[in-house]
């Protein structure tokens, strides 16, 4: 499968951020203009949006202006306090987050936003809404962004030209990029963050479109600037669930805190609550509970038999650095009605070798491979479809999944 973008009529960011994003290089101004713009969903996407950016200096007024496409007056809304990153610089102060979220947005929108700081204003993007109904939407899946930085500029281009592909073909939008954490090498290197920052950016595409991120946290993504980069409060421990549209949810945990105790808990009762009120569910996480190299997580003790008991339709994982998809799993042996695991990261960092005589990866040892690659997952009434898209655009691996009856003994049955 071959991406390609059209040309016409498309939008062109400045000469100098174009030439920033081509060298790959960090550049500072050392004053307040706006970059690393950034859209990031923890809740309803339907609705909110927590817009973020970052300042070299911590500046004294910074704002938001946003509009819905075809509004014709501009909103304004003042960012948050000013969050200076933790972590230090060789040669420079640390820069600033400045965010804000929005709410009351309308589903399935074009909003067009610019940051602005100290009167100095970005260029025009825009992002979309997620729908609240049930038209068939799409997702990027994929983790380990953490090195091989000329990879990962490869990958974030292709993203982009995937995004572009599907809106101008007309097919489902891809709304959003679930990362499954390993952003970085050192989570608490801040020059690491800000590079990973400047690579995001070429994600945006051509016409200023920005990718939303539904950001899992991984084991090299320890300390506190994770939090500040996504915009989550101080302490936040990283598990959450959204809605992709009016049918498909997906619940983002954590591998890098207990998997047991209070998480294990709450991941019941969302499954409890939301699982058989959607047709499609999903949960991305780093440490894998079927690994195609390392050893299992306690994910496999804790989370395991929920997505069994709950009969979820696919679990994303990170980690491993190889394609991965087992057959459908279920109390410890391949079963139709089990659970589908793919994964395990290839956004820029080195690739390994599957382990394929795994009794889980035997009978897919054809769908497991080494290359940098993103998951493209796309969710309409009769099908999910999932293809491992390799860098270059080629098809390395697709399968579909079909709707699961709800149980007749659940509230949504009766």
């Amino acid at each position: 499968m071959a991406f390609r973008l059209r040309a016409a009529g498309l939008w062109t960011p400045s000469l100098m951020l174009l030439l920033g994003l081509l060298a790959g290089a960090t550049t500072w101004a050392d004053d307040v203009a706006p970059r690393h713009l950034r859209v990031i969903w923890r809740a309803a996407p339907a609705t909110e949006a927590v817009v973020a950016w970052t300042t070299d200096t911590a500046g004294t007024q910074h704002q938001l202006r946003y509009k819905a496409e075809d509004a014709e007056e501009w909103t304004s809304v003042a960012s948050d306090p000013a969050l200076q990153f933790e972590g230090t610089l060789a040669d420079r102060p640390a820069p600033f987050v400045q965010s804000v979220k929005l709410t009351e947005l309308q589903p399935a929108t074009k909003y067009q936003i610019v940051c602005e700081s100290d009167g100095q204003s970005s260029d025009e993007f825009y992002f979309l809404t997620a729908p609240d109904d049930d038209r068939p939407i799409a997702l990027l899946f994929g983790g380990d962004s953490r090195s091989g930085i000329d990879a990962r500029k490869q990958v974030n281009r292709m993203m982009a030209q995937m995004v572009a592909e599907q809106s101008v073909t007309g097919r489902p939008e891809i709304l959003a990029l679930a990362h499954g954490g390993d952003f970085i090498v050192n989570g608490t290197n801040l020059e690491q963050w800000l590079v990973w920052l400047d690579n995001h950016e070429l994600t945006t595409g051509s016409d200023g479109r920005l990718l939303p991120i539904v950001a899992a946290r991984g084991n090299h993504d320890m300390g506190p600037i994770f939090n500040q980069v996504f915009v989550f409060p101080d302490g936040d421990e990283n598990y959450y669930a959204l809605n992709l549209n009016g049918q498909a949810r997906l619940a983002t945990l954590n591998t890098e805190t207990s998997t047991a105790g209070n998480q294990r808990d709450w991941l019941e009762s969302e499954l409890a609550a939301n699982r058989w009120n959607n047709r499609w569910y999903l949960c991305q996480y780093h440490k894998p509970a079927f690994p195609a190299v390392k050893v299992p997580s306690g994910a496999l003790t804790n989370w395991v038999p929920l997505f069994e008991q709950f009969a979820i339709d696919l679990a994303c994982e990170a980690d491993g650095h190889v394609i991965k998809r087992t057959p459908p799993i279920k109390e410890m042996s391949v079963n139709p009605d089990g659970v589908v695991y793919i994964g395990e990261g290839g956004l820029g960092v080195g690739q390994r070798s599957p382990k394929t005589r795994r009794w889980y990866l035997q009978d897919t040892a054809d769908a497991c491979g080494a290359a940098h690659h993103v998951h493209l997952l796309t969710f309409d009434d009769e099908q999910l479809d999932c293809r491992v898209i390799e860098l270059g655009g080629e098809v390395f691996d697709q399968f579909t999944l079909e709707p699961r009856e709800a149980p007749r003994t659940t509230a949504a049955s009766e």
